[in-house]
């Protein structure tokens, strides 16, 4: 081994020498060559630096054989079973390092060099800051670059500072570190909120800005919903007036599908409200004088804060007159005295009033107004049973819809009066005591049941146009003038039809001419008639339709009983079902005409019955028909008989000439009537 490290030293120095050489023998060459000898020289400087590099690798070479050769000395005495084999094959950087070196080596790294994970928020500390970056050492081998816009709610921002950040990724594209401090606020926010709403801890939030229905906080980076119900413990009407202001709130609901988070203002202001609460339920008493602030307004009463606790002061209790809405007398947020009416302590309802605490309006009321009296007010209300006037703030009378008019037909009050009308009225009844008033307009007029010219004017028999006021299933009422009014009975309607209900002959409102039959000026009544306008045609009708005549009819209308039948000059009869068959046995329809002979007249039940069956069989005999007897013999009997037919033929046709003449001269002058 010797040996050979001896050669390639030998080898190595060779080169130099006769660098050396050449060297040493250049003047002598330079002296007698002359110009060759410079060129000469430049070779052989070219020449010494190519040995001296030659010389340096073959060092280089010599001291990796030496390095060799003694680590072979050294485990020429161990076994192979003891054989390091990694150190052995270790080769490169760091080969000559032990193991505790280089335990020691990775202890020293360690504390430089942190291991960090993407999405996970760890410490940085500012190191540097230009006017668009943050640069930030989160330990990394590398800075991480953040918007210098990321950090406006640090204006004070100066190297050195520790803030939080969020890893996006360890080595982006261009081998950089990504990092966010926005993210790292969201992250640590709900980390925050969560723990906040398990642990029920206050927190301050920072309202950023109003929204339908509350405001919007900024709690940890993060946007919160306070609802506008939760703000106070009185309603807000100006959300306005918290933006842009700090405010102390819980966590009082997240939604971690919507990322929503809710807050309560409220909640802290309840908790010292509960005692007083219980205090002022303790200490109250009916009759007790309070002072409070008007939180709230309906229109059926106002809200009133006693100072942690609510009062209602319903709308008949703010004052002793009528008032349609509290907003008239009172204002949200005014401070009033009220007085406790009733309360419930398990409940915890307060009735409240304002009014009790004035003497009431019917003290001051003047004496001298009594029964008979002339009084002037305003209208404040009408009921469908009638209206009331107001004499006098908290001084009201009825005026029922009965006294508004002379008519006994009931109609709406407003057709009469409305509200704001003022009026005078008389006083019909007035108790003190009890602070009632009853009052009538129609007094203010005659009685026009009292006049004198009553029984004259409507004497019996007298003839008068009316308006249908009112229909009845057993007549209508007809109003000849204000305060007159009489009955049509259904069956003074028509000599001739079958009227089963008014409707079918008139309606309301309908103008009608009637006859007085009856007047009864005591009791107020009236019986009127429209049928005795005409004379009676039954009269006539008794000459005509005789027991055993027969007549041509049109069956109005059939039923298991019989039918209806319309006979000559619009009068109806009716026929039996058992006296309503052909000859023939054939069926007999509604709207058909046949004969049918007389088996009864009634004038004064005007009724006429009749039969089909009798016309062809002799079993169904009239009623009113003589016993039959013998067979008298032919000659001046029969004859006689056959005037005597032949006379009342003649007589049925002058009566009917005469009654058609009538109903035509009536029909004409009741249309000249309505023209």
């Amino acid at each position: 081994m010797a040996k050979v490290s001896k050669d390639s030293k030998e080898r190595a120095e060779e080169p130099k020498a006769k660098a050396k050489q050449v060297i040493d023998d250049a003047p002598v060459k330079k002296a007698v060559k002359g110009a060759a000898a410079e060129e000469l020289f430049e070779k052989d400087e070219l020449t010494e630096l190519k040995l001296e590099k030659k010389a340096a690798e073959e060092e280089g070479i010599s001291r990796m054989v030496r390095d060799v050769t003694a680590r072979r000395a050294s485990t020429s005495s161990v076994s192979l079973e003891n054989f390091d084999w990694d150190a052995y094959d270790r080769k490169g950087f760091g080969e000559g390092y032990s193991k505790n070196e280089r335990n020691d080596l990775d202890k020293l790294y360690g504390g430089t060099v942190a291991s960090v994970n993407e999405s996970e928020v760890v410490e940085g500390t500012v190191v540097g800051i230009n006017d668009r970056d943050v640069i930030l050492n989160i330990g990394f081998k590398s800075d991480g670059l953040v918007p210098l816009a990321e950090f406006k709610d640090m204006a004070n921002l100066k190297i050195g500072d520790v803030v939080d950040l969020f890893i996006e990724e360890r080595e982006n594209a261009m081998g950089q570190l990504v990092l966010s401090r926005r993210k790292a606020k969201l992250v640590k926010g709900w980390d925050y909120v969560q723990r906040a709403l398990e642990k029920d801890e206050i927190i301050e939030g920072f309202v950023k800005r109003r929204t339908k229905g509350g405001l919007i906080v900024d709690v940890f980076g993060i946007e919160a919903f306070l609802p506008g119900s939760q703000i106070d413990v009185k309603p807000i009407r100006d959300f306005d007036i918290y933006v842009n202001k700090s405010i102390e709130v819980k966590v009082v609901k997240i939604n971690n599908t919507n990322d929503n988070v809710v807050v309560s203002h409220k909640v802290l202001i309840e908790k010292d409200l509960e005692q007083q609460k219980a205090v002022i339920l303790t200490n109250l008493e009916k009759g007790q004088v309070l002072e409070g602030v008007i939180k709230n307004m309906t229109n059926f009463g106002v809200f009133i804060d006693l100072g942690g606790v609510d009062g209602l002061l319903h709308i008949t209790d703010i004052s002793w007159g009528r008032i349609s809405h509290p907003e008239e007398l009172l204002k949200l947020d005014q401070t009033v005295k009220v007085v406790v009416l009733d309360f419930d302590g398990d409940k915890k309802r307060i009735s409240l009033g304002m009014k009790q605490l004035t003497p009431h309006p019917w003290e001051s009321l003047a004496g001298d107004i009594a029964v008979g009296s002339k009084v002037k007010g305003k209208i404040v209300n009408v009921a469908d049973y009638g209206a009331f006037l107001e004499l006098q703030p908290g001084v009201e009378g009825l005026i029922h819809v009965s006294e508004m008019s002379w008519s006994q037909h009931l109609r709406n009050p407003q057709d009469f009066i409305k509200v704001g009308d003022e009026l005078e009225a008389v006083v019909l009844t007035i108790d003190r005591e009890e602070r009632k008033m009853s009052l009538g307009i129609k007094q203010l007029s005659e009685d026009p049941w009292t006049r004198q010219d009553i029984l004259s004017k409507y004497a019996v028999g007298t003839r008068h146009k009316g308006i249908v006021r009112n229909l009845t299933n057993f007549g209508l009422f007809i109003e000849l003038e204000e305060g007159i009014d009489g009955l049509v009975h259904v069956s003074d309607l028509s000599w001739t039809k079958k009227i089963k209900h008014p409707s079918e002959f008139t309606k309301v409102g309908d103008s009608i001419d009637v006859q007085v039959l009856e007047l009864d000026s005591a009791n107020r009544r009236l019986a009127l008639s429209h049928k005795h306008l005409e004379e009676n045609p039954w009269d006539t009708f008794e000459t005509i339709f005789t027991v055993g005549s027969i007549h041509k009819c049109t069956i109005i209308s059939k039923n298991d009983k019989g039918a209806s039948l319309e006979l000559p000059y619009g009068i109806e009869g009716f026929c039996s079902a058992k006296n309503l068959a052909k000859e023939d046995g054939g069926k007999i329809e509604a709207g058909e005409a046949h004969d049918f002979k007389v088996l009864e007249f009634s004038k004064e039940d005007r009724r006429i019955v009749l039969s089909m069956k009798a016309i062809w069989s002799a079993e169904e005999a009239p009623k009113a028909a003589a016993p039959k007897k013998a067979a008298a013999p032919k000659g001046k009997s029969i004859d006689k008989i056959n005037q005597e037919v032949e006379k009342s033929t003649l007589g049925d046709i002058e009566a009917l000439s005469a009654l058609k003449e009538k109903m035509n001269a009536a029909k004409a002058k009741s249309e000249g009537d309505a023209n």
